[in-house]
């Protein structure tokens, strides 16, 4: 996908350091996104240019972090009619449980799938399954992805049961 499907923001650039999550998991499976900040709060009058601007550009799935009272999903989901993909981001001394409430919550008509706290990894794997929809070959990969996946946990079981919990700790130390 050369043209950017996916568009990822942020309320603030310290968000940063959690939604590049999002864009790994996108890399990871070859989707384009794009990546920017908009607040809802602090610069309004972009925010909803951006958001409505999203579909003409191509943008299939937006993804939108976001902490403290956390409008910021919800702001652009009411802007836009493309599926939008809150995430929880902690950000005060309510670890997070404040913006995931804020964004979970939506009132009825204005949907935001939400996962959680400072989960943008798993934003990223959820727009990779919506376009799977559309584009047959991220289902593929994404077959490929959990099958790797599922390789991955069993032969870590069968290390754990071969040497023990101890031996396998020490291992795992040892970052092997």
């Amino acid at each position: 996908m050369d043209v950017a499907v996916v568009s990822i923001v942020m309320g603030s650039d310290s968000d940063l350091k959690i939604m590049k999550e999002a864009a790994k998991a996108l890399e990871e499976f070859g989707v384009s996104y794009e990546l920017t900040i908009v607040s809802a709060h602090r610069t309004p009058e972009r925010t909803a240019t951006y958001a409505k601007s999203l579909e003409s550009r191509g943008i299939e799935i937006l993804i939108a972090g976001a902490g403290g009272a956390a409008h910021l999903p919800g702001v652009l989901a009411s802007s836009c009619n493309i599926p939008v993909i809150g995430v929880p981001i902690k950000a005060t001394a309510l670890d997070g449980m404040d913006s995931l409430l804020s964004i979970v919550q939506m009132p009825k008509g204005i949907p935001v799938a939400t996962v959680g706290i400072n989960s943008a990894y798993n934003a990223g794997l959820l727009a990779v399954e919506m376009l799977s929809l559309k584009y047959t070959e991220l289902r593929e990969k994404m077959s490929a992805y959990r099958k790797k996946m599922a390789q991955e946990v069993e032969e870590k079981a069968r290390i754990l049961e071969e040497v023990g919990y101890e031996k396998y700790e020490a291992r795992k130390g040892e970052g092997k």
